[in-house]
């Protein structure tokens, strides 16, 4: 499945006046990256991907909709699934994305 290109305008319109962003495709999605870190993708698998403090993890995936990313079998802390019914309002995917770019302000640029 392709991602999701009306959500990757969206985000884009969210972002794009953030310094440092770049896009690249990344795990079958489009990501967006700040300074070289990844703060969420449009995903393949629909919705979005979310990079996120790990400390946050827990208390993020009690909200609806939103799940730990899974890979290889394996949940991770810091990277979420946003499931599209969670993005629906342009205010709900700012404020996800909100938790993405910080976090990726905080880390070193690549």
């Amino acid at each position: 499945m392709a991602y999701d290109r009306q959500l990757a305008v969206r985000i884009r319109e969210i972002v794009q006046s953030e310094g440092g962003l770049t896009e690249k495709a990344m795990f079958g999605g489009l990501a967006f990256l700040i300074d070289g870190n990844m703060a969420a993708s449009a995903s393949s698998q629909g919705g979005l991907l979310l990079r996120v403090d790990p400390a946050d993890t827990a208390s993020l995936v009690s909200e609806e909709h939103v799940g730990r990313f899974e890979m290889r079998g394996r949940e991770m802390d810091g990277w979420l699934r946003v499931d599209a019914p969670a993005l629906e309002a342009d205010d709900d995917l700012r404020r996800w994305l909100a938790h993405g770019v910080s976090y990726a302000r905080s880390l070193p640029a690549e």
